[in-house]
């Protein structure tokens, strides 16, 4: 099998509230805005809002009406700590750090190399959305092969 994620979902404390950041942040990211769709599933107390792309969907949805007032905390158990998505280069790391700041997201560490992470050149801005769910955006280069046998 090969390690590649299909679809990812993260709660957020109002979905209304996250949908309008996330349209503005998900076509930054290479998601097209007329392939996201929503349902709801009453039985369930449950709202969804998917964001398609070819190779990953990603989706918010509501929290069961008995934890709407908790606190997001990314190191707690079970928490997402952080979600990266990869940057064909800088520039583009760059450029959504510009769009980052233009619609308002919360900026943790705008764009630098971290050469404590690896590999060597790893190059990120971080950022929240508004409940606190972390992400990065990287580019990387691409580790060197391993050796031969």
């Amino acid at each position: 099998m090969e390690p590649v994620i299909d679809h990812i979902q993260v709660t957020v404390r109002d979905i209304r509230a996250a949908e309008a950041f996330y349209d503005q942040v998900m076509p930054l990211l290479g998601f097209v805005p007329m392939r996201k769709g929503k349902a709801t599933i009453a039985a369930h107390d449950f709202e969804v809002v998917e964001y398609q792309h070819p190779r990953l969907a990603f989706a918010i949805t509501s929290p069961r009406a008995a934890f709407a007032s908790e606190p997001v905390h990314r190191r707690r158990p079970g928490a997402l700590h952080h979600l990266a998505f990869k940057a064909g280069s800088r520039a583009e790391v760059d450029a959504l750090y510009v769009e980052l700041q233009r619609i308002g997201a919360t900026i943790v560490a705008a764009p630098r190399e971290y050469p404590e992470y690896i590999p060597p050149g790893y190059y990120a801005v971080f950022f929240k959305d508004p409940d606190g769910l972390k992400y990065e955006v990287v580019h990387a280069p691409a580790p060197a092969p391993a050796p031969a046998p």
